[in-house]
């Protein structure tokens, strides 16, 4: 049997980048049987399936019951709440349904709208920064970084502040089921969290419809095109869809970001001298240690060729974004965190129907939190060397504890 790594090994997570760069340089394609998936290596062939529309993230224009691998895999009961969340998810959506609840997103969530948050994103950020000032240690994540990043989506939506812990632990549980070793306690999490999701998003639009406010929830409430508007199961799963990624990816860029700077040269040096920006610096923190390993997509035709080879329909492809950010064919000395590279053309945000709608957002998020943090802990280093969650899709680390320098 064909098994190229374990995602469940703890060295494998604390550094897949050895084990992916060499599989990479075995070749662009590889079939693993034991999780039955071809696995695609190489940048040019990644950007490649991204782009081909004869590759869908679902088979059947929307994700059935089965297409989701805990529900098929671990013969789950009770499962219908999770998939409620999943039913309506750009994730999970092929054209022409992905297009036009899509369309009726982007005219809720408009460049214009992004802009205006500039500046509430920057209060939240000095607000949060402003209490552990006087602290000689912080967890950049728990103190700042999680904070952060829901109060900014909860911002955004016109969602209750006060709830942003609940948000935190349903986005924590719902990620798991991402995941290729997905546990059934995990999985039995992520159902109970869904139930509790899916009534807090349905109340709050229950309440937007009946008084609407200036937020991206009324906006989608009243989005509407020739074929209608969006319905409040739709709406749902788009709230759900922009607190799990937009969160869980803000989150992990920061702490895998930081921790590479730290740990590599002069280069939280260089950022506290402000001698590299950081817009430019979070576009090398997205490359050389991005916050989602991988994408999976399905042959939806037959005859479709990926990096060489014909795919029958119906087969199983994911892209390994680590593998395809490091590609020596398309980054000079890849495993080096340069971080004045400045390199947006990496694969982070994915590409084609099903780039990152809050693509704009993130890299906002990311530079005001990054030039925030600088500005109050110049002298920041790392107390200790993080440990890392228990997962491959999803990457992050457990805590990244800071000296402050103070």
């Amino acid at each position: 049997m064909s098994r190229f790594f374990d995602p469940a090994d703890p060295d494998f997570i604390a550094d897949p980048y050895p084990t992916l760069n060499a599989l990479r340089e075995r070749g662009p394609l590889h079939y693993d049987d034991g999780f039955g998936i071809w696995l695609v290596t190489r940048h040019q062939d990644v950007r490649a399936v991204q782009l081909d529309r004869r590759l869908g993230r679902v088979k059947d224009g929307h994700a059935r019951p089965l297409d989701l691998r805990p529900i098929r895999e671990l013969g789950l009961e009770g499962w219908e709440p999770y998939y409620q969340t999943e039913r309506h998810s750009l994730l999970m959506l092929e054209p022409p349904e992905h297009t036009r609840i899509r369309v009726l997103i982007n005219r809720a969530f408009t460049p214009r709208r992004v802009r205006e948050l500039r500046e509430p994103i920057c209060s939240i950020a000095d607000r949060l920064l402003e209490a552990l000032r006087d602290r000689d240690t912080i967890d950049l994540l728990a103190d700042y970084a999680q904070p952060y990043s829901v109060r900014v989506i909860a911002t955004l939506l016109g969602a209750p502040v006060e709830d942003t812990d609940l948000m935190l632990d349903w986005s924590h549980a719902i990620v798991k089921m991402y995941e290729l070793h997905c546990t059934r306690e995990q999985a039995e999490a992520a159902i109970d969290a869904s139930v509790e999701f899916l009534a807090w998003a349905s109340a709050l639009i229950t309440s937007r419809r009946a008084d609407p406010k200036d937020d991206l929830i009324t906006a989608m409430c009243l989005a509407e095109t020739d074929d209608g508007g969006l319905t409040d199961a739709e709406i749902a799963s788009t709230v759900i869809l922009l607190l799990n990624a937009g969160h869980e990816a803000t989150v992990n860029t920061m702490g895998n970001g930081t921790v590479a700077a730290m740990n590599h040269g002069r280069a939280w040096e260089r950022l506290a001298r402000r001698e590299v920006p950081p817009a430019v610096a979070i576009e090398e923190m997205m490359r050389f240690d991005p916050p989602l390993q991988m994408f999976e997509r399905y042959v939806l035709e037959d005859g479709v060729e990926v990096a060489g080879t014909v795919l029958p329909k119906g087969e199983r492809v994911a892209v390994l974004f680590g593998a395809a950010n490091r590609d020596p064919r398309r980054y000079e000395d890849p495993d080096t965190f340069r971080v004045d590279r400045g390199d947006s053309d990496h694969i982070t945000f994915g590409a084609g129907v099903h780039h990152c709608i809050g693509a704009p957002l993130a890299r906002l998020e990311l530079e005001i939190a990054l030039d925030r943090l600088i500005d109050t802990f110049p002298d920041a280093s790392l107390a200790d060397q993080p440990v890392r969650e228990d997962g491959f899709a999803i990457r992050g680390y457990q805590s990244v504890n800071l000296s402050t320098g103070g």
